[in-house]
């Protein structure tokens, strides 16, 4: 059954800012971004880099190795050398905290 973890406090979320958290064995990246807050699955498909500690711009996130992006909104590859896409998570905004649905 999936479940609700709370993340961040909203207000500790930078506009196009990535933060990488951990949910049991999942690492998740949670961007915020002009229209809303996303998670995606952190680990780039390509090899193994964090999109957290990657660059984020117009919704597009690109992992620090090999410069790969994702749509962050729907986890979508953008551009090579990755050619699976990521996944994404449910996000709510409740009393100012953020969370994250996984299963």
């Amino acid at each position: 059954m999936a479940e609700w973890h709370r993340v961040a406090a909203l207000s500790d979320l930078s506009l196009e800012a990535p933060l990488g958290v951990r949910i049991g064995d999942l690492q998740i990246a949670v961007v915020k971004l002009e229209d809303g807050v996303y998670a995606i699955n952190d680990v780039c498909t390509h090899e193994y880099a964090l999109l957290s500690e990657g660059f984020c711009e117009e919704g597009r996130i690109e992992c620090p190795l090999h410069q790969a992006c994702f749509d962050v909104r729907t986890g979508k590859v953008l551009n090579e050398p990755a050619e699976e896409d990521v996944a994404t998570y449910p996000v709510k905004v409740e009393d100012g905290a953020v969370f994250v649905q996984v299963p």
